[in-house]
């Protein structure tokens, strides 16, 4: 398993069954408790290939899935209104920190994911009523916190952190909450492709690898609609959570060593 210079991938079959198996479970994962597909995709394939390759993998898998959680719910416009200023923070920090992900170094580059992934485990693992935010503070909240997203994507390949948090402090609806995740998501991973492409990794073999992630990301996320509806997704959330840890733990270990 190896990387042409440019950010061609040389897929060999242990690479290409990794990838499917990678995004199967990171579906699986968001069909049970609507999110977790690019970070799990990011933290495993981050092992086995440059985070900026794993990144470009998975723009088309994340944002076909992020677009049909965005448009599941009636509220889309209402939160377009309410939440561009975070989502045009979430574009201008990915520009501005463009290239960082394609730049650093592999260590450097795994154990800024690994603390990604620290974070945003531990954030997941504290009691589950976040402080609320004030509305009138939405204001100066929202592009801040989209800016600081933008610059850990641009840097980690993962937008979770502080976006998940300050919509999770927004005093939204479970529906709404989920649609908005969706939505940040999607400008998120539409910022990124932006980026990789300026920096050259989002080319036309990563771009068909990426479109044949789709599939098994699909099939996973069907399979976690399912199981939804038998299994108590709170437990599901709380070992989601524990094995993130682990995993961000291991690569921000190996990353320093």
């Amino acid at each position: 398993m190896s990387a042409h210079d440019g950010g061609d991938l040389n897929m060999d079959a242990a690479l290409i069954a990794a990838i499917a198996a990678t995004f199967t479970l990171a579906g699986f994962v968001k069909g049970v408790i609507g999110l977790g597909l690019p970070t799990i995709a990011m933290g495993l394939l981050g092992s086995l290939m440059p985070p900026a390759e794993a990144a470009a993998l998975l723009v088309i898998p994340s944002v076909v899935t992020n677009i049909l959680q965005m448009t599941g719910g009636p509220g889309l416009g209402a939160l377009l209104r309410r939440l561009w200023p975070m989502l045009a923070g979430v574009v201008a920090g990915s520009l501005a920190g463009a290239g960082l992900l394609a730049r650093a170094n592999g260590p450097a580059a795994m154990a800024g994911l690994g603390a990604a992934l620290v974070a945003y485990a531990v954030f997941g693992l504290l009691p589950r009523k976040p402080p609320r935010l004030p509305p009138r503070h939405e204001a100066w909240a929202g592009p801040l916190a989209g800016a600081a997203t933008g610059l850990v994507t641009g840097a980690t390949g993962v937008f979770v952190i502080p976006a998940v948090p300050y919509l999770g402090a927004l005093g939204l609806s479970r529906d709404e909450l989920v649609q908005a995740l969706g939505l940040s998501f999607t400008v998120s991973t539409l910022a990124l492709a932006a980026a990789l492409g300026g920096a050259g990794v989002f080319n036309a073999g990563l771009a068909w690898g990426s479109a044949l992630a789709l599939a098994p990301a699909l099939a996973g996320m069907g399979l976690g609609n399912a199981l939804r509806r038998r299994v108590s997704p709170e437990v599901f959330r709380r070992w989601f959570f524990l094995g993130l840890l682990a995993l961000g733990a291991q690569l921000l270990a190996r990353g320093l060593a």
